[in-house]
């Protein structure tokens, strides 16, 4: 069976790799409908070689179209505006943005972590942020062998997660041109600032890792804090994760689950170098762990380096795959 698949901010940066990533996965698409802003209306997008014409996104475009699935990447205005569109017109939409991620009646979703959530969705599925969808990934086979006290996250994160704006800032940085998306230079510097500041001090950024961890892992309980960067790297979000545990553990047992985890790619091999940087994680879906070793300051617990491909499974693939998962549901 084949899909009405539409895409919507089909011409920003994670809206032209949904395109690419339902290509590569041979989604089975029937017909391919392309929104985005009236300043985009009439743009033509390639797909399979075949080219489509973006419409504006207005629910007068919408209502005749029988859209089985929709993937946002707009922008929480946007989302939270055409999302209850799109549903009301028989769509499932997976949104990429922050409007719907901690609404109690809309599942966030990992599907390597929690795809059993997908079930219960009223016509709204949220993506989670990049920088969450690898840590949780890494932290699920974990969390479910030994349980978890706490989690320190620090993470690295590449300039394209702030989208366009962020990455030329990097290119026009290097070139010695003042920056535009961010307040300050990112070429050569790094800046320990990702969306606003809260009122308790941390950024939004780190609050999204927070609470959204605890919502995936249906576990509030769970401590966690965070430090979230942003580093002069174009692609690939790097993380360093402590995580103290319930139970003891043999580190070799943590390299054997990582082994066979799906969706995990493990590279940890010290002795010859080997651990995973963000130029191995370019153009990949895989979330990869290395530098796994023992936090000897705990009972129980351990260190690890976590690096994707933040525009891919960080948003894109991440997305595809829970509509992939979506149309397997309905088989």
């Amino acid at each position: 069976m084949n899909y009405n698949v539409a895409v919507v901010g089909c011409t920003g940066m994670v809206g032209r790799k949904f395109l690419q990533v339902l290509e590569e996965r041979n989604f089975p698409i029937k017909n391919l409908y392309l929104y985005a802003s009236a300043k985009s209306s009439g743009k033509v997008l390639k797909f399979k070689d075949v080219d489509f014409t973006v419409e504006e996104l207005n629910e007068e475009n919408v209502k005749n179209k029988k859209i089985d699935i929709a993937l946002f990447s707009a922008g929480a205005g946007v989302s939270l505006k055409f999302a209850p569109v799109f549903s009301k017109y028989g769509a499932v939409v997976v949104d990429n943005s922050s409007a719907w991620r901690m609404d109690e009646k809309v599942p966030l979703v990992v599907p390597e972590v929690n795809p059993e959530d997908i079930e219960w969705n009223s016509g709204i599925i949220a993506n989670p942020n990049c920088s969450t969808i690898q840590a949780v990934v890494a932290i699920k086979p974990l969390y479910d062998k030994y349980g978890i006290k706490r989690i320190v996250y620090s993470t690295y994160q590449a300039v394209s997660g702030a989208g366009m704006g962020g990455y030329n800032d990097l290119i026009e940085g290097y070139k010695g041109n003042p920056p535009k998306k961010f307040p300050y230079p990112i070429a050569g510097n790094i800046l320990p600032h990702i969306d606003v500041f809260m009122d308790n001090g941390y950024t939004k950024e780190e609050m999204k890792m927070i609470n959204e961890t605890r919502k995936i892992l249906h576990d509030d309980a769970l401590k966690i804090t965070a430090t979230t960067a942003r580093v002069p790297v174009a692609y690939g979000h790097s993380e360093s994760i402590n995580i103290e545990f319930k139970k003891n553990f043999n580190i070799e047992d943590i390299f054997k689950l990582y082994g066979e985890y799906d969706g995990i790619i493990l590279k940890d091999d010290v002795e010859n170098l080997v651990y995973p940087m963000p130029l191995d994680s370019a153009g990949k879906d895989e979330v990869f762990v290395g530098r796994i070793r023992r936090d000897f300051s705990l009972e129980s617990g351990i260190n690890l380096w976590v690096v994707a491909d933040n525009i891919r499974k960080g948003a894109a693939t991440n997305a595809v795959q829970i509509a992939e998962c979506i149309i397997k549901n309905e088989r």
